[in-house]
């Protein structure tokens, strides 16, 4: 593999990249199970993690364009799941937003390869992470590891929209040749870095099959990797 020259800065997404965020979700969300199951064991037996998924995409799905915050929608999401349950409680809501929000953040497991990797990296280049989700590093253990944050419910857009990327340029202080941006996503962290005109990365942990058409120019299945090509 070619190496890759003339890099000053990195963006890195964070949810699927820097650790599971589907574990941690699912994680998150049993916990919030419990706590109906002691309130209300028969109103809790009419929900499983894979209803509130359900749900929660559902209003993500409503409120697009109107709403970008997802603490917001996360928070509405648990409004429609007491609903659902025949329990709606605005206060009861709230507190299970509160919960969620506890593990969803506190109990994040990084991917082993991260720590090592980042701590390499950033006596070199500028790190930054360019995401479309909403874990902010202090958040996350990952305190003054980054120069740079991006978040795409802060613009109002997502990847793989090239705003979110010429952002990032912007927070960096480079240009287009100088960032190199690193995701677990063909579709918005790929193509949205190629069709902005910026040197990419994927990391493919799982070696999934390439199902889009994109030449995809690195791919690794470790984080570790990027300090060969670098």
């Amino acid at each position: 593999m070619n190496k890759i020259i003339g890099i000053k800065a990195i963006s890195f997404d964070a949810d699927g990249t820097l650790w599971d965020f589907e574990k941690v979700m699912r994680h998150s969300l049993h916990h919030i199970l419990k706590e109906l199951r002691e309130l209300n064991p028969n109103a809790a037996d009419m929900l499983d993690i894979g209803k509130m998924i359900k749900i929660r995409n559902r209003v993500a799905n409503e409120l697009q364009g109107k709403v970008t915050n997802l603490e917001e929608i996360r928070l509405e999401a648990f409004r429609r799941t007491l609903e659902y349950i025949g329990k709606s409680n605005d206060a009861l809501a709230l507190r299970l937003n509160k919960i969620y929000l506890k593990h969803r953040f506190e109990d994040i497991e990084l991917f082993d390869d991260v720590l090592p990797t980042l701590k390499e990296l950033r006596t070199r280049y500028t790190l930054g992470i360019l995401s479309n989700g909403n874990s902010y590093p202090e958040r996350c253990g990952l305190e003054g590891m980054f120069q740079f944050v991006v978040f795409s419910q802060d613009y109002g857009v997502e990847k793989p929209n090239s705003r979110l990327f010429q952002i990032a340029l912007e927070k960096a202080g480079c240009s287009k040749q100088q960032l190199l941006h690193v995701g677990d996503s063909l579709e918005n962290d790929i193509m949205g870095a190629i069709n902005a005109g910026i040197k990419c990365v994927w990391i493919n942990r799982k070696r999934v099959k390439n199902n889009l058409n994109v030449t995809v120019g690195y791919e690794v299945s470790s984080l570790l990797k990027l300090l060969e090509i670098l």
